[in-house]
């Protein structure tokens, strides 16, 4: 198999090679003529064959070898392409200087990912002018009157198009292939042709942004995005650039999104033929539309993008844990009128203003994220916050104050008030991407709204207070707790963080910084008991956690000491009696 043809002799050469009886590699494609009398009607091998059999007859052949070599070939069907030359419409790169505003105008563009630019701008500056015509017997026909000797459009061209396209409108394409030329120029109809080509289809895309703003002129161009796969560099976004550039000598959009295509799990191409093929309904009919499009918002477009059963199947526990978070949220607001229950920002409980604070940042993250087209940032930094600052921190260590605080105590008012902002923040920020999710959240949240998410802007979160207390560092430090309680757990010392006991022991500067929440600290770690000891030296600290003796409250769960002190409630803890005998505890920080 050869990659190349070889070069056919000069006569001159061919004579010379001939008298030293060399063999001479020459090579001839024949291509049947239709208007050949020898291979008119008959397909091309045919007619090949029967130029070479009258080229034998007359002694005009040498040789006749069979040659292989490489030859387009169509990739749907498998066979060899036909190459025919026509006479062909043109549009010229240079002549009106197309091809110079083009390359000027792409600067202009936002282009994403940014290498999209480059990839366009070779293709501009390379290719040669641009063929608008096809022979097919359907399409979008270029109504044209040819004269037949000179060549030369009719002189009413333009005033002929007008009334070409009046007859399209009121009878579809075919009002021009029906059209005999007599009903249009007349007696001038014996000295012109009409045209039968039809435009080429990208052509006829590329004037897509024109269609849309004569049908809406509310859409006036340049339009703010054109979305498309990463090979419509050579294909919509390129023709409608120089369409645009033809007609109005700027660029039709503002900005371009290219993805990538969809491959299996192996980086192979979606082929039925491999079987590999992901069905979009199926998907949708098992899992849910939500998760197609979580899928979807969760891959780097700007690459290939994977998918498989294995894949969709991790992108479906991540949707239930976004979705578990916003139940969790719905559900402890029961109760919870937005109107009289908020409390201010600067009466809330420090955890609750920490959570706040940490939800209106992500806000900021997620806008940018939206208007950058960074969709799996915004899947990142969401779920991200569904798994550790929500559900590995924050509302774990809520429960206590949503399950045993009175209803209308300050503490649990603080703790939805915080619950209140975040959910309605994340609705809004899970709406363009988990739509029908979103919804849903919308009609369960409390006070009045409007009727959809879709009808809403971004929630206006609280300014938060600066703070004195380091979360971060007592966030290292519940992280150490909580693997001394997990080695205690596998140890069968305990069976729950509640049944053990911390004690930390720092100094000077870190001592300060995890002691901040005095007596509250236990509720933070979520242990029966924690305090701070001040004690050594240097920034390190010490953990010692142990298994706890003191008797457990029936209703806290928590083993205190002082559980039993109490006549007429023996079995609670001090804190429990509180709660349900007054109008609550008070909680500063956790």
């Amino acid at each position: 198999m050869s990659d190349s043809v070889p070069i056919q002799p000069s006569p001159a050469e061919f004579r010379e090679l001939a008298k030293r009886g060399n063999t001479i590699p020459i090579y001839t494609e024949l291509i049947a003529d239709a208007e050949s009398p020898v291979s008119a009607f008959q397909k091309i091998d045919e007619g090949g064959a029967a130029l070479i059999a009258l080229m034998r007859e007359s002694g005009h052949l040498v040789q006749h070898v069979p040659f292989k070599h490489s030859y387009p070939h169509c990739w749907r069907h498998k066979t060899p392409v036909i190459f025919r030359a026509t006479p062909q419409w043109f549009i010229s790169m240079d002549q009106k200087g197309l091809r110079a505003h083009a390359l000027e105008d792409i600067k202009k563009v936002a282009w994403t990912p940014a290498w999209g630019e480059q990839r366009i701008t070779g293709m501009i500056e390379n290719r040669p002018d641009w063929c608008i015509s096809r022979q097919r017997t359907w399409g979008v026909p270029i109504p044209l009157f040819i004269h037949k000797v000179t060549g030369e459009l009719h002189p009413r061209t333009l005033e002929l198009i007008d009334q070409v396209a009046d007859r399209v409108e009121q009878g579809g394409i075919e009002a021009w292939f029906a059209l005999a030329p007599e009903e249009l120029i007349g007696a001038e109809a014996v000295d012109y042709d009409k045209v039968n080509d039809v435009m080429d289809v990208w052509a006829d895309s590329g004037l897509s942004f024109e269609c849309v703003s004569a049908a809406r002129p509310e859409i006036a161009g340049p339009v703010d995005l054109y979305l498309e796969g990463s090979d419509q560099h050579r294909g919509w976004f390129h023709s409608s650039l120089l369409m645009s550039e033809a007609l109005h000598e700027r660029a039709p959009y503002k900005g371009v999104l290219t993805h990538g295509f969809t491959v299996d799990d192996k980086g192979r191409k979606m082929s039925k033929s491999l079987g590999n093929v992901v069905a979009p309904q199926k998907v949708m009919q098992s899992l849910g539309a939500d998760v197609l499009r979580l899928w979807v918002s969760a891959t780097d477009y700007a690459n290939e993008m994977s998918v498989s059963d294995e894949i969709l199947k991790r992108t479906s526990d991540s949707y239930r844990r976004i979705r578990n978070t916003a139940r969790f949220l719905l559900g402890n607001l029961a109760g919870f009128d937005p109107k009289n229950d908020m409390v201010p920002i600067e009466q809330m409980v420090e955890l609750d203003r920490w959570a706040v604070g940490r939800a209106a940042a992500l806000q900021e993250e997620v806008i940018s994220a939206y208007r950058n087209y960074q969709f799996h940032v915004i899947y990142q930094r969401v779920h991200q916050f569904c798994v550790v600052d929500l559900g590995g921190c924050y509302l774990d260590v809520l429960k206590d104050r949503l399950y045993t605080t009175p209803v209308q105590s300050a503490a649990r008012r603080s703790a939805q008030t915080a619950m209140f902002h975040i959910i309605e923040a994340m609705v809004r920020w899970l709406a363009p991407i988990l739509s029908f999710t979103a919804e849903e959240i919308w009609s369960y949240l409390p006070g009045s709204r409007e009727k959809s998410v879709f009808h809403a802007v971004w929630h206006r979160f609280p300014a938060v207070p600066s703070s004195a207390i380091d979360w971060d560092a007592l966030l290292a430090l519940r992280a150490d707790v909580a693997r001394e309680l997990e080695r205690l757990r596998e140890a069968g010392e305990i069976g729950a963080p509640l049944e053990a006991e911390v004690e930390v022991r720092c100094a000077g500067a870190t001592y300060q910084r995890l002691n901040a929440l005095g007596s509250e600290l236990r509720f933070f770690l979520i242990t029966s008991s924690a305090k701070v000891i001040e004690a050594g030296e240097g920034d390190a600290y010490v953990i010692d956690v142990r298994a706890t003796n003191a008797p457990k409250c029936v209703r806290c769960w928590h083993r205190r000491p002082d559980v039993g002190s109490h006549t007429e409630h023996p079995e609670l803890c001090d804190r429990c009696v509180t709660n349900v005998t007054t109008a609550g505890e008070e909680r500063h920080y956790a």
